[in-house]
């Protein structure tokens, strides 16, 4: 094949032969007369920008967005309220997991049952079998993991700030301030002695004693003093209208309760639920006895607990079903009875810290005064005191103040006092 001529466009440059090859090579490179204009113009502009950029100091991010000055939310905020709400759904079953074309079975309450794919927004390792999810009104394609569903009403009983009791704030319960923290902070501080010896550390413990003697004031310590999340929960609470409600709620409880490091779990008043099993053949504590077997259940079923200690206080512990409050269930029950001369004394000094009082008070002497008094009856002695304070205009408490506040309190109110009766029971 003959060479061919090209004579570029600067006539004043020799004329190069070519042959066919090489201008169709020319020709795929655009390069020499065979440029194309397009790309010489497209190359111009990014160099423009690229300039433009380096002035403005917009450097490459790593994060993917833009600068801000080219952002667009007009239109974002448009297409966010274009999208269509999703749907609640749970994912029941998963097809071949773990492959390419695996596919998900999922339960749209009240409507049907769905076999569907991931979205593009989701990864197979985000979906597990039995979780809640997000599927789209379209396809019903899942679209986003959900948490899984805990009632509000739950939620709140976690104890967020913690309660200003110390043990110090505890007069005359030593012993029972010990049997406490073997329970609930050695087995977190010292995992390590119970793992040596092969044995469990103690999981439940009921707190029984007279009204006042201190059982949720240990409670309120015990919160101050730990760092695992503290659950408190009145009886009460757990008594709702409808059916299987105070179950779902007890369940819902021990899940939030699985999903922490370590947590604590104080049922106040727990003779409001735990009471024993009878048939008044009227069925009007049926709901209340299905919510105690769901708390017998969940102390020591057949799921494991995990790390979590269970408290309980009472004033009646003649009351509880004996399910209730056997082994493995609840391994240690402390009793806080009525302080003595020393805790009365030292009860009467923890109350009056504070206070603004006479130097050389007899506080014996006034525990010696309050025979059978709790640790509330004492708090109330040293109230009335200040009031007696008050009313004579004085900036201090006298031992006359704390004499008068004994006989009005102890005395006067004897018929109100809950000592004589729980001591029947006991």
């Amino acid at each position: 094949m003959a060479p061919v001529d090209i004579d570029p466009e600067e006539n004043d440059k020799p004329v190069v032969a070519l042959d066919e090859d090489d201008i169709a090579l020319l020709k795929t490179y655009g390069l020499g007369p065979y440029s194309d204009p397009i790309k010489k113009v497209e190359k111009d502009l990014k160099d423009i920008s690229k300039k433009i950029n380096e002035l403005r100091g917009i450097k490459e991010s790593d994060t993917g967005l833009a600068h801000p000055s080219q952002w667009d939310t007009v239109s974002d905020k448009q297409s966010m309220q274009e999208e269509q709400p999703l749907q609640v759904a749970r994912c029941t079953k998963i097809i071949n997991p773990n492959t390419d074309d695996s596919k998900y079975v999922i339960n749209v309450k009240q409507i049907a049952k769905f076999v569907v794919g991931l979205g593009d927004k989701v990864s197979p390792t985000d979906i597990e079998e039995g979780m809640r999810v997000g599927v789209d009104r379209n396809k019903y394609q899942i679209q986003i993991p959900l948490p899984p569903k805990i009632d509000p009403t739950v939620t709140m009983m976690t104890v967020e700030e913690k309660p200003d009791v110390t043990y110090g704030d505890i007069g005359g319960s030593k012993e029972q301030i010990e049997k406490m923290r073997e329970v609930v902070e050695m087995p977190m501080l010292h995992p390590e002695k119970f793992v040596k010896l092969g044995i469990d550390p103690p999981k439940g413990v009921l707190c029984y004693g007279p009204p006042g003697t201190g059982k949720t004031l240990l409670a309120r310590a015990v919160a101050n003093r730990t760092d695992a999340c503290f659950i408190r929960v009145i009886g009460s609470e757990l008594v709702q209208k409808y059916v299987g409600e105070g179950a779902r709620m007890v369940r819902e409880l021990f899940q939030m309760a699985r999903q922490k490091k370590a947590c604590i779990i104080f049922f106040d008043e727990v003779d409001a639920i735990g009471g024993a099993r009878f048939d008044d053949g009227a069925g009007g504590d049926n709901e209340v006895q299905r919510t105690m077997l769901e708390i017998v259940n969940q102390l020591d079923g057949f799921d494991s607990r995990g790390n979590i200690k269970v408290l309980m206080a009472t004033n009646r512990p003649d009351t509880l079903d004996p399910a209730l409050l056997r082994p493995g269930r609840l391994d240690r029950k402390v009793e806080f009875g009525l302080p003595d001369l020393e805790s009365r004394t030292q009860i009467f000094q923890i109350h009056s810290r504070s206070m603004a009082c006479e130097r050389d008070i007899r506080f014996e002497l006034l525990a010696r005064l309050c025979p059978n008094a709790t640790g509330a009856d004492i708090r109330s002695v040293c109230s009335e005191a200040g009031m007696f304070a008050i009313r004579q205009r004085r900036k201090t408490v006298t031992e006359k103040d704390f004499l008068e506040a004994v006989n009005k309190v102890i005395k006067g109110y004897q018929k109100f006092s809950a000592t004589s009766k729980y001591m029947q029971y006991n």
